[in-house]
């Protein structure tokens, strides 16, 4: 079965590669089951690099280079709206602590059905409305540069250094003998290992052929 290890982002995806699209709910663009169907009958394994939300418009491409393209599924959401905005502010910033994923638009919020609780307890009105959900990226996602790095340095100096110096001076009635033997050993141990582990997701700024 082809397997689909690069995810490409919206902006980077070049329609006529694109050969099959598939429709998939939040928690599955979060978390992709382990085969998918396309609407044109293309099955095909999921196996990104590394772990990444996939997005409404993204695209996953295949062995073969081939595209499939991702599209957000409605489901069932709440319509959150207040008369004060503070409450608006204060629900958003209760969500974001309970881990609860919200889309944010003007002067209204979208939450998962399970979020009804919270809400009420702000004070805010909630409309159940079926549509795609599209939740705001969280602040630690780093899908977008997918690039993870490992460093170890290990760098090796060696100085040695010997210095024996010899005066004699017999035209002085005193005579002056000056024996100077320095000796300085510098042992400097860096290690310097360089291990980068990159694995890429691809956006509209990769310079990378798709």
């Amino acid at each position: 079965m082809l397997r689909a290890t690069t995810l490409i982002r919206k902006a980077a995806v070049r329609a006529d590669a694109v050969v099959d699209r598939v429709v998939l709910d939040h928690a599955a663009r979060q978390a992709p089951p382990a085969t998918l169907t396309g609407q044109n009958g293309l099955d095909f394994t999921p196996a990104l690099a590394k772990a990444a939300t996939i997005e409404d418009g993204d695209a996953l491409r295949l062995d073969d280079g081939r595209l499939v393209l991702v599209e957000a599924a409605p489901e069932s959401l709440l319509e959150v709206r207040a008369t004060n905005p503070a409450r608006l502010l204060r629900l958003a910033w209760q969500l974001g602590g309970s881990h609860v994923p919200a889309e944010i638009a003007a002067e209204v919020l979208y939450v998962p059905a399970s979020a009804a609780e919270l809400v009420r307890g702000q004070g805010c009105t909630a409309s159940p409305v079926t549509r795609a959900f599209k939740p705001e990226r969280e602040a630690h996602d780093h899908s977008q540069c997918g690039h993870d790095h490992g460093h170890a340095h290990a760098h090796s100096h060696d100085h040695a250094h010997d210095h024996d110096h010899g005066h004699s001076h017999a035209e002085h009635a005193h005579a002056h003998s000056h024996g100077h033997d320095h000796s300085h050993g510098h042992d400097h141990s860096h290690d310097h290992t360089h291990s980068h582990d990159h694995a890429h997701v691809h956006g509209p700024d990769c310079k990378h052929d798709h």
